[in-house]
């Protein structure tokens, strides 16, 4: 089929969204809209003595001015996090609520203590200069490691140690056990830092309330609009899920930081039914950084227990994981903590246990970004994996051979819980070190040696855990003239979901893409949905319309056997055809769909109509997998790393778009890489002040920062859902953080540089030379 599962489909959505006719935040304005500007806080730990909004509420054009007693007198609520965690000491886990509005403490920089609404956007940037706060600068911690140790600055009066509750996966007894009678251990420190999305189009919210259907309706970039709904009726206004609509349209990237519940959404809506009138938000680019959730900041203590014959026997990891100022929800208990499982990659290795401790700090929250725990994890096995190999002078392909789950062991139960259904992963790595030419890399490094540059190489296996166990929805309804809608409760933010939803209608049904309306992001419009995260949507909201589209042919057998005035046991559907088998007779789908709309046509105890829904929950996670080679350059007088060619193997189960795939592919290694090479959110460390809150300090990579990249597939579809796919708008980020760190260490150790924390920037790789060069030449 043209338009089926599998073939290279160029994205339908992309001609309205590259000839500016696409429907982003931004583009979204209503009648008699005002404008809300919020007055931050300058200081990363501060007491508030006092708020004065006098001189702001009387400034030209001002509509009012909040802060959070105002809130608070309101009676509404907060969200929390419930999951069931504990401290080290079997207390209940600590789990301070991120207030809408701070009213007595600010904790990072950035806190917002008031709201200010006026008629034009200058206006409340004016007035919102004009509030007055006194504050008391108290002490701060922004570093993950500083704050977890004795003494640290508390962040909260009423927690001490600054832990909010320590995770445990795996089997400490078994894990000792292979430590003890191991020949060799190997450990190591990585630091993971702390990042942020930096998608096209930060974020905004516009709120509005109709008093006469006392009915609220916030227009968001989210992730998941209905999550945003239940919780907004439920936690914070108090009403029913009818009394709230939450709206989403075109996103300009998500990357898991628009997932959901930031505070401006309950604040534009509660504002709105306040001044009665629409009141809009919008984040402008130098407050990005200051106002949403970041990524990762972690620290990893890793050990590995290894035979003397190279074989890994226990695995052993303790990390420090920042979780910021506030623990706003479940959210912010997900990365790492749900998915550090898949650390033991795609080893076989027989024991592990992993200690989590959330540390609470003078800084943004941190939640779900790209990967959401799994890039930490691939980057955490496969570094200690290449050390072990150096230190066992064990050739590091050959360790990982050695280690590799073999496929004949599949299906595989992970010791810290993960369920490796299926998967090739050492033909994964064969098939890596062939497209690479990895065997004639010597005589390109030797090339670069010739030019005065240091060449590397860096191999990387990659696992992550996808697409768990919740369910989504999905809805085909066919109009009266025989065209269709679909609608989806996942969301897109750039993936391609209208393309890849509508190829597999179109596989199903044979629908011509062309006669399917695409409508997702509405929780009026869509009865439900999960939203889109974890490389979930093709696995749940797939197979969920590939259900939908089975009872439409279901229902379309019996309509064609009545019209065709056959048995429908004798109907038999392809190509868009209902047709009686053995016969020329026959309907087209759009046929049968229109005769549906006309009761004098049907068959005794069919309603009319032509629609059907489907709710899908797969019974297990799923598995991506892959092997990553990337090829560097270091000029040793600069420090400046070079990419020079990237190569991906993937299996990401069924490819339902071979073309979408790769610009995911390609993306996510672009966010990995940029993660290694130059990403950071810093804080100075005695002020607690941000650093990188804009471009001209927070690097990002660029196209020419980039390579030829190649992906080849090596699909191994799953039986864990109908169309066996696994997922992959993860997969290349899971991969990139070890695979372009690994060809990094591999070029600086011919200068004997042994240790390199990220980003790898020409200013620290320049310094570990230099410091390498010292130690060689005994100074």
């Amino acid at each position: 089929m043209k338009f089926g599962i599998g073939q290279p489909v160029r994205r339908f959505e992309d001609v309205r969204l590259l000839t500016g006719k696409g429907r982003f935040q931004d583009d979204q304005s209503l009648a008699r809209q005002s404008y809300a500007v919020f007055v931050h806080s300058p200081h990363a730990h501060a007491a508030i003595r006092s708020i004065s909004t006098e001189a702001a509420s009387r400034a030209p054009g001002v509509i009012a001015v909040y802060t959070g007693a105002d809130y608070a007198a309101d009676g509404l609520g907060m969200p929390k996090a419930a999951m069931p965690r504990k401290k080290k000491d079997g207390s209940p886990m600590f789990a301070p609520q991120r207030p809408a509005l701070v009213v007595d403490r600010v904790r990072y920089v950035g806190d917002p203590v008031a709201l200010v609404i006026a008629h034009t956007l200058d206006e409340a940037k004016d007035a919102a200069e004009l509030v007055e706060v006194e504050y008391e600068p108290l002490p701060s911690v922004t570093e993950v490691g500083t704050a977890a140790a004795p003494g640290a600055p508390r962040v909260w009066d009423e927690n001490p140690d600054n832990i909010s509750h320590t995770l445990e996966r795996g089997d400490r007894k078994a894990t000792d056990e292979a430590f003890a009678r191991a020949a060799h251990v190997v450990r190591r420190r990585y630091v993971i830092t702390r990042v942020h999305a930096q998608y096209m189009e930060p974020r905004g919210s516009i709120g509005t309330y109709d008093a006469g259907d006392d009915r609220y309706t916030l227009y968001a970039d989210v992730n998941y609009p209905h999550r945003v709904r239940n919780m907004l009726a439920n936690v914070i206004f108090k009403v029913p899920e009818s009394k709230v609509r939450v709206v989403c349209q075109d996103v300009g990237g998500g990357f898991g930081a628009k997932g959901w519940q930031y505070v401006d959404h309950r604040l534009t809506l509660w504002a709105a039914r306040k001044v009665g009138r629409p009141v809009r938000w919008s984040c402008e680019r130098s407050q990005v950084i200051m106002a949403d959730e970041h990524g990762r900041d972690n620290i990893g203590d890793i050990e590995l227990a290894l035979a003397a014959d190279g074989r890994i026997l226990g695995l052993r990891l303790h990390m420090l994981a920042s979780i910021g100022a506030y623990i706003a929800s479940d959210r912010q208990l997900l990365t790492p903590f749900g998915q550090i499982g898949t650390v033991t990659g795609v080893y076989d290795i027989p024991a592990a246990h992993v200690t989590i401790d959330a540390v609470l700090s003078n800084t943004n929250p941190t939640a779900p970004y790209r990967g959401a725990g799994r890039p930490e994890a691939a980057y955490l096995i496969e570094r200690i994996v290449e050390v072990a190999a150096q230190e066992l002078g064990i050739d590091p392909i050959e360790l990982r051979r050695r280690n590799i789950i073999p496929k004949e062991n599949l299906p595989y139960k992970a010791p810290l819980g993960p369920f490796y259904d299926c998967g090739e992963f050492e033909k994964n790595m064969d098939m890596a070190l062939a497209s690479s030419d990895y065997a004639g890399f010597a005589k390109r490094r030797e090339a670069s040696r010739a030019n005065g540059k240091l060449r590397g190489i860096g191999l990387a296996n990659a696992i992550e855990q996808a697409a768990g166990p919740t369910p989504e929805y999905a809805e085909i309804r066919f109009n009266p003239s025989g065209t269709a809608m679909m609608l989806m409760g996942t969301k897109t933010h750039g993936q391609g979901h209208e393309t890849v939803f509508k190829q597999i209608l179109h596989d199903k049904l044979g629908i011509a893409p062309g006669d399917v309306q695409f409508i997702d992001g509405d929780t009026d419009r869509v009865a439900f949905g999960m939203g889109s995260n974890g490389s979930r949507s093709m696995v749940t909201g797939g197979t969920a319309l590939s259900l939908a589209a089975e009872k439409i042919i279901a229902k379309g057998k019996r309509l064609a056997a009545h019209l065709l005035e056959a048995a429908e046991a004798d109907i038999a559907f392809a190509d868009a055809r209902f047709s009686v088998v053995g016969t020329d007779r026959s309907l087209t789908l759009k046929q049968v769909a229109m005769a549906a709309f006309q009761p004098a046509r049907l068959p005794p105890g069919i309603e009319p109509g032509f629609y059907e829904d489907a709710t899908y929950a797969p019974k297990r996670d799923t598995f991506p997998n892959g092997c990553h080679v990337c090829e560097v350059e270091i000029d040793p007088d600069t420090g400046e790393v070079a990419l020079l060619s990237y190569l991906v193997v993937d299996d990401v189960g069924t490819v339902i778009n071979p073309l979408t795939l790769a610009g995911q592919i390609h993306g996510g290694v672009a966010q990995g890489m940029g993660q290694i090479l130059m990403e950071r959110v810093v804080y100075d460390p005695g002020s607690g002040q941000l650093l990188t809150a804009s471009f001209m300090d927070y690097a990002m990579p660029r196209a020419d920062t980039m390579c030829s990249m190649k992906i080849v597939s090596n699909p191994v579809p799953t039986a864990t859902n109908p169309l066996g796919v696994k997922g992959a708008g993860e997969a290349g980020c899971v991969g990139a953080m070890p695979a372009i760190m690994l060809a990094i260490m591999n070029a600086l150790a011919a200068r004997g540089v042994r240790e390199l924390d990220m980003p790898a920037t020409s200013d620290r790789v320049w310094h570990a030379l230099q410091s390498a060069g010292k130690a060689t030449n005994g100074a």
